[in-house]
């Protein structure tokens, strides 16, 4: 063999290794991505068996991508979910992830979030409800069409548009099955009962999962989390306060655990805070500007 042989050889062989590394990178990469965003998913408080089942199909999702890059067998990824469970309890948090996550491995070219409800996609005469939710389809494509209180769409019966809407997501799902996943959510008994007024919808959408309402104790750790990230800090006082108005909702309202309610106090508290801070005549320090007190939760 000549010398312009064994180089061309040589070369070759290196351009291999070179592709292999490039290939072997990529995957490093795209583990390390996924990694970043199931963390994510980790960091939320409580929602146990909602993370559970999201890792299940993580690696669902991983292992059939595995197996389809050794040509073996896979099985059809059918990513259509029913989310059930009270406002606020963290169902659009987690479809935003899981967009990302879709993105990722490669399930969802774009893994963006177009979140809708009735209003979005039914219209007022015949061909207009189709026209609509065409257009919402359209700007998820890529990603994600998320419908909130979805049951609402049945509740007119055979001759509400809100038909007319369903039977044109369905179509979708099959017209665009690479580039499209649906996730419609709402109350568990409502969604329950939307799913039997069209038996086409419970084989269509094969994974369900259930948000439960926050503890009074994942309520506060929710809390702190939300004031951590404002750069803000409960006084003992303040915490006391803040514990004492949760239970004492969560006694009132059977359920009244949601994200939305510590939300909303969290701001007010805020509020409250910066009046409190106006009224002063001395310069302020950073633990002034930082503290929640007892006080700007007084009567949430």
């Amino acid at each position: 063999m000549g010398n312009g042989s064994r180089n061309r050889k040589k070369n070759v062989l290196s351009l291999q290794a070179a592709v292999k590394a490039a290939h072997t990178g990529e995957e490093q990469c795209l583990q390390q991505n996924a990694g970043d965003i199931m963390r994510e998913l980790y960091n939320l408080v409580g929602l146990h068996e909602v993370k559970k089942l999201i890792e299940e199909i993580y690696a669902f999702v991983e292992i059939q991508r595995r197996r389809q890059k050794e040509k073996l067998a896979a099985e059809p990824l059918v990513l259509h979910m029913i989310f059930k469970g009270n406002p606020g309890t963290g169902k659009t948090t987690v479809a935003r992830i899981l967009g990302k996550l879709f993105r990722e491995v490669g399930v969802l070219p774009k893994g963006h979030l177009v979140e809708v409800e009735r209003a979005d996609l039914v219209g007022e005469f015949i061909g207009h409800t189709a026209q609509k939710t065409r257009e919402q389809i359209k700007k998820a494509l890529g990603g994600i069409l998320f419908v909130d209180e979805a049951y609402a769409l049945a509740r007119g019966g055979e001759k509400d548009f809100g038909k007319e809407a369903i039977d044109t997501m369905v179509k979708s799902m099959e017209d665009y099955r690479d580039s499209l996943i649906l996730i419609l959510a709402g109350y568990h008994d409502e969604m329950d009962w939307f799913v039997e007024t069209n038996p086409g919808l419970r084989s269509r959408f094969p994974i369900n999962i259930s948000f439960p309402d926050y503890s009074n104790r994942e309520l506060l750790a929710i809390a702190d989390l939300m004031l951590q990230r404002r750069q803000y800090v409960l006084s003992s006082g303040a915490r006391d306060e803040l514990r004492f108005f949760i239970e004492k909702e969560h006694k009132l309202h059977e359920h009244s655990g949601n994200a939305r309610m510590v939300r909303n106090l969290v701001e007010k508290a805020i509020r409250r805070q910066a009046v409190r801070l106006m009224k002063k005549n001395c310069e302020l320090s950073r633990v002034d500007l930082m503290s929640i007190v007892r006080e700007d939760l007084g009567g949430s």
